[in-house]
């Protein structure tokens, strides 16, 4: 990331404050680039010279989340196939490239208790902050049950972590079309956090973890991760799963 830091104020509540020096980054009065701030009541990524990029947060209760938990498939949709959740609700999830957060809660809507991974400080501050505002509303009373976020590499939690039934997959990608307008936010997001330049190492400790199964999201036109073929591929509408079955759901 281009910065650690984030904008100290008389606003931002102290507990929160905390845990930010906890995941490493540094209060600053003055910013240049990526920077975390305190707007809306919620914690946001913002860039000071990009301020048409727009604020960026965790949401969990917002009306994209809400309408893809309501409306969006449920144990139809790929994602939910692709981790077993279409055959059983209880899975456990380790989640070891967590990004926004966006996958581990559809799964988790879903009946799965999802372990959320994440070794950007800056992303793991945004997604602390939106588990603690989707816990205050009512009909996410599930969240802190089910989602549970841990600061770390991606390879460090598959190496240490217990075992768990699935291990999901989602490691950043190049755009294979770097002229293509991704969105600000996806873009934003590459900027930030970067590519996943070793999640080739990551297949061969998932597949020690996870009991029954690992899930590698992939880009459509993305070779296969580590060069290693799946049990199976599902196809969603912009991405592949590929399924690593070690045994039956």
């Amino acid at each position: 990331m281009h910065s650690t830091y984030y904008v100290s104020n008389t606003e931002l509540p102290a507990e929160l404050a905390i845990q930010l020096q906890r995941f490493g980054l540094q209060p600053i009065a003055t910013p240049t680039g990526w920077y975390l701030a305190w707007q809306d009541n919620a914690l946001v990524l913002l860039h000071t010279d990009l301020p048409k990029q727009g604020a960026i947060l965790v949401d969990f209760a917002s009306g994209a989340a809400s309408y893809r938990r309501m409306h969006g498939g449920g144990k139809d949709e790929a994602i939910a196939k692709a981790c077993g959740l279409n055959k059983k609700r209880n899975l456990t999830v380790l989640d070891a490239t967590a990004g926004l957060g966006r996958d581990a809660f559809v799964l988790a809507s879903l009946g799965a208790s999802v372990t959320l991974v994440e070794r950007n400080p800056a992303i793991v501050a945004l997604l602390f902050d939106g588990l603690r505002r989707g816990a205050e509303i009512a009909e996410l009373n599930w969240l802190p049950e089910r989602m549970k976020l841990l600061h770390s590499s991606a390879l460090d939690a598959l190496q240490q972590h217990s075992s768990v039934d699935v291990v999901y997959l989602d490691p950043m990608f190049p755009p294979r079309d770097k002229t293509a307008l991704v969105k600000k936010e996806m873009r934003a997001f590459h900027d930030v956090v970067g590519s996943d330049t070793d999640a080739d190492a990551l297949l061969i400790p998932a597949l020690k973890l996870a009991q029954k199964r690992v899930v590698v999201k992939r880009p459509g036109y993305a070779d296969f991760l580590a060069g290693q073929a799946p049990s199976m591929s599902v196809l969603g509408k912009n991405n592949r799963f590929d399924v690593y079955i070690n045994a039956a759901i």
